[in-house]
């Protein structure tokens, strides 16, 4: 075999034909949602309905944030230009960060280490949290995916852990997840709340995700929200403009049932 030949086991593209994961594209088409195919191409196996419509839910949750976060600024500032959309969107992408949105890597990797700290030292959820803690602290690392700059309870956590739990989903790393915010709570004596990143670590942990491709998550969703923010900047604001991050006000519809 030539050196230079490899192999990929994601598609397989023949003349008139393409299949992904083993499943021809044109017979998924109208079959099953985004949602679902995103989990088919990352996990090489189709999703039950069930996980497919919490992913879809994972995904609606990180759609956009408003105008302030950095990567809409970086976003808009790069469209202000003139740059082409793509530019615009890799702006924004590149954004992404540990502090902005990629939380949920270290997230997972927070949860499956005290999981692993439990199972190893025959540990309940309490003290191998209390021991992971310590160690960060020691370290002077901070958990990711708590805590929030805006909302004292972040009402995506809410809502996407009961979606969980109404689909049976919901299981040993979300208990965890609320454990470590216990944990937390109790030793900086004040309430740190699990943030959006935080409530998808745990379940895309319980989704058995490796945490190397959980901050994707936050990027698909977040492109479409680019993308609309980009969009206005092009057709409603000036080239070159001066945007400030703060001062900036709502005029879109009212609030809807």
């Amino acid at each position: 075999m030539s050196e230079l030949k490899w192999k990929t086991g994601i598609t397989k593209v023949e003349p008139n034909r393409i299949v992904v994961r083993g499943y021809p594209v044109d017979e998924l088409i109208g079959q099953i949602s985004f949602s679902q195919a995103i989990y088919l191409v990352l996990k090489g196996k189709m999703p039950s309905p069930e996980v497919g419509r919490l992913v879809d839910a994972i995904l609606v949750s990180s759609v956009d944030h408003g105008a302030s976060p950095p990567s809409v600024l970086a976003a808009r500032t790069v469209a202000s230009t003139g740059s082409e959309l793509n530019a615009s969107i890799a702006a924004g992408v590149l954004a992404i960060s540990r502090y902005h949105g990629g939380a949920i890597e270290e997230g997972m990797r927070l949860f499956y280490r005290v999981a692993a700290r439990m199972e190893k030292k025959s540990l309940n959820a309490e003290q191998a949290a209390e021991e992971i803690l310590q160690e960060l602290r020691e370290q002077k690392k901070r958990a990711s995916g708590f805590g929030h700059r805006l909302h004292t309870q972040d009402p995506r956590t809410a809502k996407l852990f009961g979606l969980a739990a109404e689909l049976g989903i919901a299981d040993h790393h979300v208990q965890i997840s609320r454990t470590v915010e216990c944990v937390l709570a109790k030793t900086l004596g004040k309430p740190l709340p699990i943030n959006v990143d935080g409530a998808i670590a745990a379940l895309l942990c319980d989704l058995d995700f490796p945490p190397e491709i959980g901050n994707a998550f936050f990027i698909m969703a977040r492109v479409a929200g680019l993308t609309a923010h980009i969009h206005e900047e092009k057709t409603r604001m000036k080239p070159m403009r001066k945007i400030h991050p703060q001062d900036f006000e709502y005029d879109g519809p009212p609030e809807k049932e």
